[in-house]
């Protein structure tokens, strides 16, 4: 039924969860699965005022990278202790909810699997969370898990 389940992390413990219930329906499936982690862009204006790094200064996109290879690196272990061994891991810069979506039907995934909150708890509150932009984005079925 699902050949391929992305499981987009932001490293928060709803992304965790969510990870692990995804590798619960991948394993009664016998599905492929990815982690994914997007990063949200910053532009020259916003760079100059980031306080990402105050005394290393430097791109806080390079930051941001470095943060989300992290992520996909501990979320891949995580699914390597349950049994997965073969997880592909990507990690994107653009618009959060877009980027996962143009990903998910690009490379034909059958399941997105997802927190219902992540970090982005203050910004979802006021413009719409992740998971709700998601699950109103995508051709294929998601699951938000809370």
């Amino acid at each position: 039924m699902f050949e391929k389940i992305l499981l987009p992390v932001d490293g928060s413990e709803p992304a965790m969860r969510a990870l692990r219930v995804g590798a619960d329906v991948a394993g009664r499936y016998g599905s492929e699965v990815a982690v994914m982690c997007v990063y949200r862009h910053h532009g020259p204006l916003e760079a100059s005022l980031s306080m990402v790094r105050p005394y290393e200064p430097g791109s806080p996109d390079k930051a941001l990278n470095e943060y989300a290879n992290s992520v996909v690196v501990e979320a891949a272990g995580e699914l390597a202790a349950l049994g997965f061994n073969d997880v592909k891991q990507i990690v994107r810069r653009g618009p959060v909810a877009r980027t996962i979506v143009r990903y998910a039907k690009d490379h034909g995934f059958d399941l997105i699997v997802l927190g219902s909150r992540g970090l982005g708890d203050v910004e979802g509150f006021l413009l719409g969370s992740v998971s709700h932009k998601v699950t109103s984005l995508a051709d294929c079925p998601c699951l938000t898990v809370k």
